[in-house]
């Protein structure tokens, strides 16, 4: 487990895409992972709590409290918005708006596993803001790949990759939601997370598709 930072309160890692944000029995998590990690450091017991969540194909900078009384904190910092989250998407198209603040409303279908955007509110319906900064465009084989900078300011179920692709510009590699070209997974990572006073971590990634504009792409990101 990549390690970012840590103090006897809380941890920040790199999630591996493909790996759970929560413990769910023996399936990997990140929480099974770190607590293995303390155990061969001859931490016996040690406590791990999940106060956020990357979806299972996300991977980037995730914080998890060593004990509850930070896990209260961080929880309340999510709850009341001051944990701030940025994300790097590569997106099929190029966006018309080079930034933009995109407001929906959100439904999750438990039945399909799939979130929609809808018209009106009802029960299950819930708000969800992001906005968004475009860094860089490159053609491809498949047409224009877009690199955005993306804050989030809800946290729902997969808010990112719906909300991009009801706008027709669904993310790279992302079959469940039109971006099928490219992969198995989407592509988006989780570069920033902060909150004020108790620490800032950034990670930008490396790996393909997000190579493909350049080495000033962490630069651009971190402008």
């Amino acid at each position: 487990m990549n390690i970012l930072f840590e103090n006897q309160n809380l941890v920040v890692v790199l999630k591996p895409a493909g790996i759970l944000s929560e413990e769910a029995g023996y399936r990997q998590s990140v929480p099974l992972l770190l607590k293995k990690h303390y155990r061969e450091q001859g931490i016996l017991n040690p406590e791990i709590y999940t106060v956020h969540r990357l979806d299972r194909d996300v991977g980037g900078v995730m914080v998890l409290a060593k004990n509850r009384r930070m896990a209260s904190t961080l929880c309340k910092a999510v709850a009341e918005r001051r944990m701030e989250k940025e994300y790097a998407a590569v997106l099929l198209g190029c966006p018309q708006e080079s930034e933009a603040v995109l407001e929906d409303l959100l439904f999750r279908d438990s039945k399909s596993g799939k979130t929609y955007v809808t018209d009106r509110m009802r029960a299950g319906v819930r708000d969800a803001k992001l906005s968004y900064r475009l860094l860089d465009t490159v053609e491809s084989e498949i047409g224009p790949l877009s690199l955005v900078k993306v804050k989030l300011y809800t946290g729902r179920t997969h808010q990112i990759r719906v909300q991009f692709a009801s706008r027709k510009l669904p993310l790279y590699g992302d079959g469940r939601y039109g971006g099928k070209a490219g992969g198995s997974m989407p592509a988006l990572f989780s570069c920033r997370l902060a909150v004020k006073n108790l620490f800032d971590c950034s990670f930008y990634p490396k790996e393909f598709p997000f190579s493909l504009f350049g080495a000033g792409s962490p630069s651009l990101f971190s402008s």
